[in-house]
């Protein structure tokens, strides 16, 4: 199970207390303040993981806590500081405030670090004040968070339900994602490598018309293709769901136009997929003729068209 969005709560340490102490010996006449400060409370703080690639630890630990640090003690001595509380992420995770909606980071490097919340300043002990007195300590920042992954992907699969987007991400990659003759096969965006180029390829869940408004899966898997720097368009050429080509086509561009134009900007290949289920060539000259862009006619199935597809692939990367 992928989890790409869930919230978190999270509170730093508070601090230690100061200390309120006072020296006495047979030599000094009046009592001398020796307390110690508090040790400051830990932070909490975020770090992007490359070897981590959903959110799903978070669905079964939704509240983190850092130390506390050590309270002040005589003889002018500090209490320890709390430890930071390390919180590992995969690389792509937005940080939002859940109350205000502020996105604190976008965490898209690996080794990237937010300090979330940060601990309570520990407490001044009597040793440190002219009046003698002791300063109360500070409490922790409490947070609840909105995190968020964006899948980090070279390339985007993407197009309507049952186009055929997860056998073309098993036969570029080998990677084994679940296919079926059914709607929404694919529910959870998967991963796999394209190895002779080193690219990641991410085979998206299925777009419908309305899916800007959250219909089908929705604008939760939308997302996804922000981070994709090529994307696949995978068309069923063959029409067998009893829908036009070119429609189909238009249905996609037109969703991820209202969700966000600037994804009409990234280079895009048009791939003509199920080309072993085509009676005649009626629907690839309507293609061409409605759509008037550049194709690659395959199928995922048999691997007729890779080739090209991946020289495709290569001349947009600037490797052709």
């Amino acid at each position: 199970m992928a989890i790409d969005e869930t919230r978190i709560w999270v509170k730093a340490g508070d601090g230690g207390k100061g200390c309120k102490s006072f020296y006495r010996n047979r030599y000094i006449r009046y009592p001398r303040p020796d307390g110690g400060c508090g040790g400051k409370g830990g932070d909490i703080v975020l770090v992007s993981d490359p070897s981590i690639n959903n959110l799903r630890e978070f669905h079964f630990r939704q509240h983190f806590k850092a130390q506390s640090g050590q309270h002040g003690s005589s003889n002018r001595k500090k209490g320890s500081d709390g430890q930071d509380l390390l919180i590992k992420v995969p690389v792509g995770t937005i940080v939002k405030d859940n109350k205000t909606g502020k996105v604190l980071r976008d965490l898209s490097y690996p080794g990237m670090r937010l300090v979330v919340a940060k601990g309570g300043r520990g407490g001044i002990g009597n040793a440190f004040t002219k009046d003698h007195s002791v300063v109360p300590p500070e409490f922790g920042e409490e947070r609840e968070l909105l995190l968020e992954l964006k899948y980090l992907a070279d390339i985007g699969i993407i197009g309507l339900p049952s186009s055929g987007k997860s056998t073309l991400l098993n036969a570029l990659t080998g990677s084994d994602a679940k296919t079926g003759a059914y709607h929404f096969t694919t529910k959870n965006p998967v991963l796999g490598v394209l190895s002779d180029l080193e690219l990641v390829v991410a085979d998206l869940p299925g777009i419908i018309k309305g899916a800007h408004e959250g219909k089908g899966l929705g604008d939760r898997f939308l997302k996804h293709i922000e981070r994709a720097k090529i994307l696949l368009h995978v068309v069923d050429v063959s029409g067998v769901e009893g829908r036009e080509p070119w429609e189909d086509y238009t249905v996609v561009i037109e969703e991820l136009r209202k969700y966000n134009p600037e994804l009409l900007k990234k280079p895009e290949i048009i791939v003509l997929n199920k080309k072993d289920l085509l009676a005649d060539w009626g629907n690839v000259r309507k293609f061409k003729e409605y759509v008037n862009k550049d194709f690659v006619l395959v199928s995922a199935k048999t691997g007729e068209g890779l080739d090209e597809l991946i020289k495709a692939i290569k001349e947009v990367i600037g490797e052709g």
